[in-house]
């Protein structure tokens, strides 16, 4: 479904991402991990069409995509549900979800935010409410639904755990699960590789923005260097 072909991007003079090549087939989740500053959030933001490679490609269904604009790229099927949720404090939760849905013209957006409120019955009770007045974790929910209502074939998530409490931490996780088996195909950035590699199918390390290793998430579980470096053995 998606293809990166050594991806290189430069800031300035640094180069931020040094030939990125990964993949994800239609139905797989797969999880990006690797340090601060390693270059994560810069593969989605690549991918979204939020930056543009220096070389290289980016391939979604068969089409080269590396320098289409973000709108474009969310027609695709591409959702990105950023890192730090990017919320509007001024924005209702309605208002927030109703944007999510700013592609389509169809007459299933009411039956997604159905499904939405069913997912994140907390979103249904708030509806009203000024997303800035959320806790960290509704938000995250908010930016998960906003995400969904463009009604993607794949979701990019950076960071969803980010500055939140361990029990809001498995419950994202466990609702990442389950968008997944829905059928929703999900590359994952996630810094909590426990979290990560416990959801994903396959893996990929990125160490200064370079992919040091790659395979089965099981695999990385039980790699020594893996353990040690990021699962805390």
């Amino acid at each position: 479904m998606l293809a990166l072909d050594n991806i290189t991007l430069h800031r300035g003079r640094t180069r931020v991402l040094d030939g990125v090549s990964l993949s994800v087939a239609e139905g797989e989740l797969v999880a990006l991990i690797g340090a601060n500053g390693a270059g994560k959030t810069t593969v989605l933001r690549t991918i979204s069409g939020i930056l543009s490679p220096t070389a290289g490609t980016v391939t979604f269904r068969g089409q080269q995509i590396q320098n289409a604009d973000p709108d474009r790229i969310v027609r695709l099927g591409i959702a990105h549900c950023p890192e730090e949720r990017k919320i509007w404090p001024e924005m209702t939760v309605l208002e927030h979800l109703e944007l999510g849905a700013f592609i389509r013209s169809d007459r299933d957006v009411g039956r997604d935010m159905a499904r939405i409120f069913d997912t994140f019955p907390v979103l249904k009770e708030r509806r009203e409410q000024l997303a800035g007045t959320l806790s960290g974790g509704q938000q995250q929910m908010l930016a998960i639904g906003r995400a969904l209502m463009s009604r993607p074939v794949l979701v990019l998530f950076d960071e969803p755990s980010l500055g939140l409490a361990p029990i809001m931490v498995e419950t994202i996780g466990t609702m990442i699960a389950g968008i997944r088996e829905q059928g929703t195909t999900v590359l994952l950035v996630e810094q909590n590789a426990s979290l990560a590699l416990r959801l994903a199918d396959r893996a990929y390390v990125l160490e200064t923005g370079r992919v040091t290793l790659a395979g089965p998430a099981k695999e990385m579980i039980a790699n020594p260097e893996v353990h040690r470096a990021y699962l805390g053995g």
